[in-house]
């Protein structure tokens, strides 16, 4: 007999792979959003060679399966491996540790931010900032008080579904990070586990509970953008 669904998302160690998820997916999407705009930022406002290469390559984690992904990150990080090796001197661990699993999620979901923040860049032009510092305004102060303004919605849309994306995270988080209990278990993996001992309505359970979060931000989104969707497309 499967256990109440209040039980099943209550449990313990349901609870640990809650807060894992939540953590690894904040500390992505906050990554995302600080390098996503940098990158962003690199491809509309400077041009050299090979640009069109790297602006593709921010589409490569769409393209690329999450499980590949997974296997040459654990590569990558591995104690053994070209970062791994690096990170190993600072006595710094990411396979098998909460941090992999955000390396993980900040992979797969970097696209977000970066084709969420580019057109808006691409559309606002350097014209604006050039502006205030022909009027005395160093380039910094430029870019936060003309520039971060309207570009404020459409980075907190970017890092707002790369967090829903990587809340749901599976294929890559599973090879970097393994499924140690009480310590790298996300919610996707809880609910793998529940489909194989054919208890369907506890993985039910635990996805609504993701469900539910997903749907409460991609509401906050869409508010988001329609409060400040003609500020942004007017210019």
């Amino acid at each position: 007999v499967s256990e109440t669904a209040w039980a099943v998302v209550t449990n313990p160690q349901v609870v640990a792979a809650y807060k894992v998820t939540l953590l690894a997916a904040f500390v992505a999407s906050i990554f995302n959003g600080v390098f996503g705009l940098l990158m962003a930022w690199i491809l509309t406002r400077y041009r050299f060679p090979g640009r069109t290469l790297l602006d593709a390559l921010m589409d490569l984690p769409f393209a690329l399966p999450t499980a590949v992904a997974g296997l040459t990150l654990a590569s990558l990080f591995s104690v053994n491996g070209f970062y791994g090796q690096f990170l190993a001197q600072f006595d710094i661990k990411v396979t098998y540790t909460w941090l992999g699993i955000a390396v993980a999620m900040a992979f797969t979901s970097i696209p977000f931010v970066v084709r969420t923040v580019q057109p808006v860049l691409e559309e606002l032009g350097p014209e604006y900032e050039e502006a205030a510092q022909t009027l005395g305004a160093t380039r910094l102060q430029s870019f936060r008080k003309v520039v971060l303004p309207e570009l404020s919605p459409a980075l907190i849309a970017g890092v707002a579904l790369s967090f829903t994306r990587s809340l749901g995270e599976f294929g890559a988080v599973i090879f970097i990070a393994g499924n140690i209990a009480w310590k790298t278990e996300v919610t996707s993996l809880m609910i793998f586990v529940r489909l194989q001992e054919f208890d369907y309505p506890a993985a039910s359970a635990i996805a609504s509970v993701i469900l539910a979060a997903s749907l409460l931000l991609l509401f906050s989104i869409n508010t988001l953008q329609s409060r400040f969707g003609r500020r942004v497309v007017g210019h």
